[in-house]
């Protein structure tokens, strides 16, 4: 018997996947539960495994391509042999065929972001041969033609967790009106080796006397969130992710602490789960020695807000007249101005302020 396996959901408003890469080959014999393949979510590459047993009778979807929840990955089992050899290909992402009067660019393989900056640049992507894969139309073909030469340079496919960065950060440019609140914070009586917990464990107190920082926008609604799950922006080599710490309200800062460790250790080793990743109502990123004086982040869209904490390190401040050696850092908050209204996320940040120096 045949069993098509189709991409499922996995994850909070996934509409659409990567696939990373595939651990079987077309003829091979798995078992179920197996190891089948990898396909990446949202800031995660989630291992899935076989759903049933028997020879993998066709592959369906390419590494690197990206299509929709619900496209037929593979097939497998014996019977399905045949059945595989006339079921197509899946194309990822690809334009609806045009009408016979259609211009040549309309036949051209090329996402919409390239369709896109053809048209704003004046070119005709009928004219050009595609370099990228399955000869689709790259962006520096596109910029190359229209400079009149040949565009220069190594060529790397945005995949993976960059491309999913990429977009996810472009929507939210596109949809959040950010503005960024900053001001003078003094660490001096802040454990910096738990600087992360005594973060959450102060913003989730201060979320509950400001609940605008903790919602978010559904059309012309306001949710307002009653939990207090945050996330926590970690740095790896496959680039930024973002695990959740749920319940920063209920915790200790020693439960906190452990927490934040284990999924910081998840997130550099990739093996966080999909909903170790999802659901999170705020968050927070503090870059270390990296952050420079102030970092001005983007807003982790659903969310309305993100917090962030520069570089803390030992500075001349006037104390009671005089001048003094301290621990400061700016600490700087990021909001959606449709939800959030500046005076509030000023007290907002001044409340996670107090509650640090304190």
């Amino acid at each position: 018997m045949a069993y098509e396996f189709k991409l499922p959901d996995l994850g909070e408003g996934l509409t659409e996947g990567e696939i990373a890469r595939w651990l079987v080959s077309e003829g091979q014999e798995i078992a179920e539960d197996d190891p089948l393949v990898e396909v990446q979510t949202d800031k995660t590459t989630v291992e899935i495994p076989s759903p049933a047993g028997g020879k993998v009778a066709r592959i369906l979807v390419a590494e690197g391509d990206v299509v929709p929840v619900g496209t037929v990955l593979v097939v497998i089992g014996e019977d399905g042999v045949a059945a595989a050899e006339e079921q197509p290909r899946a194309e990822p992402r690809e334009p609806a065929a045009p009408a016979p009067d259609e211009p040549a660019a309309g036949r051209v393989r090329a996402t919409p972001l390239v369709r896109r900056l053809a048209q704003e640049l004046g070119v005709d992507l009928g004219t050009l041969e595609g370099t990228g894969p399955q000869g689709r139309v790259t962006e520096d073909d596109v910029r190359g033609a229209a400079g009149g030469g040949v565009a220069e340079g190594r060529r790397e496919r945005l995949r993976g967790v960059r491309r999913l960065v990429a977009e996810h950060m472009a929507r939210a440019h596109h949809e959040v009106p950010p503005v960024t609140w900053v001001e003078e914070c003094d660490f001096g009586n802040v454990d910096l080796r738990r600087l992360v917990p005594l973060t959450l464990k102060a913003v989730a107190e201060s979320l509950k006397e400001f609940p605008e920082l903790n919602a978010r926008l559904e059309g012309d609604e306001i949710v307002y969130l009653e939990r207090y799950d945050i996330g926590v922006a970690v740095q790896t080599e496959q680039g930024l992710v973002v695990p959740v710490v749920r319940g920063c309200d209920q915790a200790s800062v020693d439960e906190l602490a452990q927490e934040v460790e284990r999924l910081a250790d998840a997130a550099r080793e990739g093996t966080l789960g999909p909903d170790e990743l999802r659901g999170s109502t705020f968050t927070v990123t503090s870059a270390g020695k990296l952050g420079g004086l102030l970092t001005t982040p983007i807003v982790n869209h659903p969310e309305v807000a993100i917090l962030s904490i520069g570089r803390v390190a030992e500075r001349p401040v006037v104390r009671d007249g005089e001048v003094v050696s301290r621990s400061v850092g700016y600490l700087s908050v990021t909001f959606d101005h449709r939800v959030i209204d500046g005076a509030r996320a000023a007290e907002f940040g001044l409340a996670v302020i107090r509650r640090l120096e304190g």
